[in-house]
């Protein structure tokens, strides 16, 4: 008897494959081996980056964030620490925002800030 490959689910499985290394460069993208090690490494690093880019972007907005503080006289911990006294919740997101397209408002928060230090 002849034996059975399931080879309609075989080929699915492996256009599959090949359907997400499109793009790729050299054998990466046509060789099913090496399609298979290259797409999973692309996947788990995919997974991590996402991870990654939240904190890369904290970071640059609390850079930002300081930069504007110290135009305004206060550092970065001081102008934090006097938002959370005086109870204002804006997120460094929107802070970021304010520095740099808004710096007149910014520049009111700051004061707040310094204000409720004293």
């Amino acid at each position: 008897m002849v034996r059975a490959t399931n080879s309609v689910a075989s080929h699915r499985r492996k256009k599959r494959m090949l359907k997400h290394a499109k793009g790729f460069v050299g054998d990466r993208k046509n060789h099913l081996r090496m399609t298979k090690d290259a797409v999973l490494r692309a996947l788990a690093y995919n997974y991590r980056h996402r991870k990654e880019k939240k904190r890369e972007f904290r970071s640059l907005w609390i850079v930002r964030i300081g930069a504007a503080a110290k135009i305004n006289g206060i550092s970065y911990s001081k102008f934090i620490y006097g938002l959370k006294k005086a109870k204002c919740e804006l997120d460094r997101k929107l802070l970021a925002e304010m520095a740099i397209y808004d710096p007149n408002s910014f520049a009111a928060v700051a004061g707040l800030a310094k204000q409720s230090l004293v």
